[in-house]
């Protein structure tokens, strides 16, 4: 067993070194030191980190082990899933998954369908976005079984997106749900007699971010108060990457409801403060002191790289974000698989951790190419520091989190191939109604 894992990490490594090295920019020479902390360039280069260098092929060696445990890891009645695990779960019902419940009686509780649906993609978009994806068998047959999951989940009861608000994580499902949607279409990776009803499940999940908007200030928050008709506090954890798959959308040809992106971009603006600091939540201009940074990098990374992507952002913010991450990132280790989540004095929540290094990697892809380089040392060591005996990287107490915090390091640590490559443009969808997809088995979801 112990060669047989060896022999296929090997095979997927040298699919992985192959690709990787196409992909590559064209300057390939080895970086001075002078270079790699940008003294040459006349930029300020980051802060250093205490963390050992990590060089380019313990990188491959390691994305391509992840590639292997989280094929190994893919679970659920279809084994389609790659749950997310947090302490927010729900009353059971006798069509959940046994695995994922636990309890008895008035006690049963489950992993809520939002995290099974955002945790399967997220781990999805990690598999496509290692090269070699598609001449893997293994890979892609895992994709398509997740793929299949993330459709027929439109049916379940609980991503109605008509529902009595409060606290609830169905929103994941739709951002991560549809982004994975959209990486699979763009891909080619969706066969033919499969795209009505995919399209349709992308839609849903557009439309479901429509319905779930914040009424009156824009965006979106897992953690509403009061109804979905009241106005809330915006979330900059989870409006950007409602905005990204709102921008992907549109590139492909889907409708997005008029001005939802434009409102939440405005939502975004209202969390950020003086010096830079990004608010847990606003409603209004925030008034949060700079004295949070050290426990608002992560928002600040994700803040700022949408406002960039969106032509609306600095090259300077992206650079203040990234400083504040290096400077202050042993707040978040503090934080790292410890019980109980908003922890004073910064109410840094474990779940923070790798949220905060995968949008480290896409904000580095922001910035000059010259800088880039000088960064992503420092973040490449950082991950690679917190890496576990077993090989994943999980910032939760749940065994089953690490798969989550394994496909976010691979979405980090290969963020510049993938942002440097040639973009596919599948035709647009046709005028699929979602009612026609189908309800799924019970086994399905």
């Amino acid at each position: 067993m112990v060669m047989k894992t060896i022999l296929i990490i090997g095979a997927i490594m040298t699919s992985v070194s192959t690709v990787w090295a196409a992909q590559a920019p064209t300057k390939t020479e080895p970086a001075t030191e002078a270079r790699i902390d940008g003294r040459a360039d006349g930029v300020v280069p980051p802060p250093a980190v205490k963390a050992p260098a990590v060089d380019q092929a313990e990188i491959e060696t390691a994305v391509a082990a992840s590639v292997e445990m989280l094929l190994a890891r893919q679970e659920g009645p279809t084994k389609a899933e790659w749950p997310y695990q947090g302490v927010y779960r729900v009353g059971a019902t006798d069509d959940d998954p046994e695995s994922l419940i636990e309890g008895r009686g008035r006690r049963r509780t489950v992993i809520p369908i939002g995290y099974r649906v955002g945790g399967t993609s997220i781990v999805g978009n990690a598999l496509l976005r290692v090269p070699g994806c598609d001449e893997d068998d293994m890979r892609r047959a895992a994709l398509e079984r997740a793929r299949s999951f993330v459709v027929t989940s439109t049916s379940h009861a609980n991503m109605n997106p008509k529902y009595d608000g409060g606290y609830d994580v169905r929103g994941w499902g739709y951002i991560y749900g549809g982004d994975f949607l959209l990486a699979m279409r763009e891909r080619g990776f969706v066969a033919d007699a499969d795209r009505d009803r995919h399209d349709a499940a992308i839609q849903f999940y557009l439309d479901g971010l429509a319905a779930i908007e914040i009424p009156e200030v824009g965006g979106w928050n897992y953690a509403r108060r009061g109804p979905l008709s009241a106005p809330s506090g915006t979330s900059p954890f989870m409006t950007p990457p409602g905005i990204q798959v709102l921008i992907e959308a549109e590139r492909q040809g889907f409708p997005v409801a008029k001005g939802l992106r434009d409102r939440a971009m405005a939502a975004l603006e209202l969390t950020i403060g003086e010096e830079g600091v990004v608010a847990y939540s606003a409603a209004r201009k925030t008034r949060e002191s700079p004295d949070m940074i050290p426990g608002a990098m992560g928002r600040m990374l994700a803040v700022e790289t949408v406002r960039s992507q969106t032509g609306v952002g600095t090259d300077e913010a992206i650079r203040a974000a990234l400083a504040a991450f290096v400077t202050h990132w042993d707040e978040l280790l503090k934080r790292k698989q410890k019980n109980g989540t908003h922890v004073a004095p910064y109410g840094v929540a474990p779940y923070y951790f790798f949220y905060a290094h995968g949008y480290a990697g896409e904000a580095i892809e922001r910035l000059p190419e010259a800088e880039r380089a000088a960064w992503r040392d420092r973040l490449n060591r950082l991950l690679m520091s917190v890496r576990d005996e077993d090989g994943s990287w999980n910032d939760r107490v749940f065994p089953r989190s690490a798969a989550y915090g394994t496909a976010v390091t691979v979405l980090a640590l290969t963020a510049p191939a993938h942002a440097a490559r040639t973009r596919n443009m599948p035709a647009p969808p046709k005028a699929v109604k979602v009612k026609e997809i189908k309800a799924a088995a019970p086994d399905d979801v």
